[in-house]
């Protein structure tokens, strides 16, 4: 996060921040991620939030279960892949500074 607010700034790019892991994660928000991304991209496997889920939560996400994945988001905002940046409709997630220069 801190890698992309940072490049954010210095490119001189306007950008409203929403930290979702603190200031939480509507349901509305939460059904505009889950309607533009891919659920493979969304959810960051790789974290011990997602490695905490039992058998079944993970086994419904990679079944592209939304509505599973949605509940999980709701109740642990830390299981979506971060930064999340939306552009015109379009989204990017994660950190690369060639992705950013293209995307912005």
């Amino acid at each position: 996060m801190k890698k992309a607010l940072k490049w954010l700034d210095e490119a001189g790019v306007d950008y409203e921040f929403h930290d979702y892991k603190k200031a939480g994660l509507s349901p509305e928000l939460a059904d505009q991620f889950l309607a533009n991304i891919e659920l493979d991209t969304l959810i960051n496997k790789r974290g011990t939030t997602y490695r905490q889920l039992d058998d079944d939560t993970k086994a419904a996400i990679v079944a592209q279960d939304k509505a599973t994945a949605k509940a999980v988001m709701m109740d642990n905002p830390s299981i979506i892949k971060r930064p999340v940046l939306e552009r015109d409709s379009a989204y990017l997630l994660g950190f690369k500074a060639d992705q950013y220069k293209e995307f912005v």
